[in-house]
């Protein structure tokens, strides 16, 4: 055995297979007792990602085993849950909605069709059935729509003791334990209870002494996008949720704001590649094309006025045919340099906090960064382009010079342009009150296309034939 084999050994070892491990329990024939007995010795998560392997008669199998709450939290694992879900009879589906969290109940109602929608929300028990209404009424795009009333609430101006007799008698049907909220009898909300303060607590004390009346909170009709950097720096097991009014109709739980910057930072990466917003796998094919055909469209008539702009100086080329040689060298430069600026420049503007000062500050840095880049790498092309059009295309060293200089002031000047455009732009974005996302890595790339070629064609017509009449 060699040392490879030997490694491949030694790392199934330390992890093992155990997806692998569960499907061939299902597959085995053994009796439904002694196989649902096995499986339980799995964690949820590993059930869940071995569900992938299995046929659809397989899962059946292995659904008709499992009691509604076990199979539920496998499920809350699963990234195909709406596939899953969809394999199970309509009593077995509202069984397992009832029990799923309301936020990934909510997730699958929203995309089926509205009778059928409408048939399971009806089938549901009067608690889930108000619980999914509730987030439903709310835009996809609202904190409502993402929240869950799976919390412990307490009214204030109660003992420590009665709180630990409230928590205890709540705990058995909400999970979510770790922080505690205070309402007043409106149900308004007075502050929250760290777990740990109310256990310690003297029985006897008051509960306005551990209460936290400062707590960061989110209102239900808010926009996720608009929100979201407000919280995602703390680091709380759980955000409440309030009305117009005040009152707790809600929690965001630490996995939910999770999942919403990562999908908001998704979306962000589709804009910045020119998309309208975030692909997946299983997308048809027609909304794929949908999504990035706009783009396309905008980005068609931007390249034909570069092109046109290339058609204005074609004396310049004709008569100086070998400039063309270094066309691409300037543009992909400038490209690059324009999309690092915009890059940064998004990444600022995520802080809705930045002021007008530093924004100048943000501009005037970046223009410095692509002037001294540009200037670096601009004296290192002239250098390098003069020797090699003196050594390989036998140019004069005046006409080898002149060009690389022409090359490497227009890389200088294309650089520094660049870098302004894509700060300046993103931020123009943002004023006019546009996702600045919007100005997408291409649309950056067309323009500071623009730039140069102006900026290398207009150097070259002046320069080399008007100057020094090459």
């Amino acid at each position: 055995m060699d040392k490879r084999e030997v490694e491949a050994e030694d790392r199934s070892i330390q992890h093992p297979d155990y997806r692998q491990e569960i499907a061939e329990i299902i597959r085995s024939g053994l009796a439904p007792k002694p196989m649902r007995d096995r499986l339980l010795d799995y964690h949820e998560n590993d059930i869940a990602m071995a569900l992938e392997l299995l046929t659809k008669e397989e899962r059946r199998r292995l659904y008709g085993m499992l009691d509604h709450e076990t199979l539920a939290n496998i499920l809350e694992y699963s990234d195909d849950l709406n596939l899953y879900l969809d394999e199970l009879s309509l009593r077995r589906r509202v069984e397992m909605l009832s029990r799923l969290e309301v936020p990934v109940a909510v997730s699958y109602l929203s995309g089926l069709e509205r009778s059928e929608r409408n048939t399971l929300i009806d089938l549901l028990d009067d608690e889930t059935k108000q619980e999914v209404t509730l987030a439903l009424s709310f835009d996809e795009d609202e904190i409502g729509s993402r929240m869950t009333t799976n919390y412990i609430s307490i009214h204030s101006g109660i003992s420590v003791r009665q709180a630990m007799r409230e928590l205890i008698s709540q705990a058995a049907e909400n999970d979510n334990i770790s922080t505690i909220y205070v309402v007043d009898d409106a149900d308004i909300l007075s502050g929250v209870i760290d777990l740990k303060d109310l256990i310690i607590a003297r029985e006897g004390a008051e509960l306005d002494t551990i209460i936290m009346t400062s707590y960061p909170y989110v209102y239900a009709d808010e926009q996720i996008e608009d929100c979201i950097e407000r919280i995602k720096g703390y680091s709380e097991d759980s955000i409440p949720v309030l009305d117009s009014a005040g009152k707790l109709r809600g929690v965001l739980t630490a996995q939910t704001v999770t999942e919403l910057v990562d999908d908001l930072l998704g979306d962000d990466y589709a804009k910045l590649a020119g998309l309208t917003a975030e692909e997946d796998l299983q997308e048809p094919l027609k909304k794929s094309i949908r999504k990035r055909l706009p783009w396309l469209l905008i980005l068609l008539g931007l390249g034909l006025v570069v092109s046109s702009v290339v058609g204005v100086f074609e004396g310049v080329v004709a008569h100086l045919s070998l400039i063309v040689a270094f066309q691409s060298l300037v543009l992909d430069m400038a490209g690059n340099v324009g999309t690092q600026s915009l890059a940064v420049t998004i990444r600022v503007l995520m802080d809705e906090q930045i002021s007008g000062r530093q924004k100048l500050y943000l501009v005037g840095k970046e223009a410095r960064i692509g002037l001294l880049n540009g200037l670096f790498l601009g004296t290192l092309s002239f250098g390098l382009i003069g020797v090699y059009l003196m050594l390989f295309k036998e140019q004069p060293p005046l006409a080898a010079f002149s060009m690389s200089f022409c090359t490497g002031a227009a890389l200088l000047a294309a650089m520094l342009l660049s870098s302004v455009t894509g700060t300046v732009i993103p931020l123009l974005f943002k004023a006019l009150k546009v996702d600045p996302a919007v100005a997408s890595g291409p649309l950056i790339t067309t323009i500071n296309d623009l730039v140069a070629v102006v900026t290398y064609y207009g150097l070259a017509w002046a320069l080399l034939i008007n100057v020094l009449h090459l």
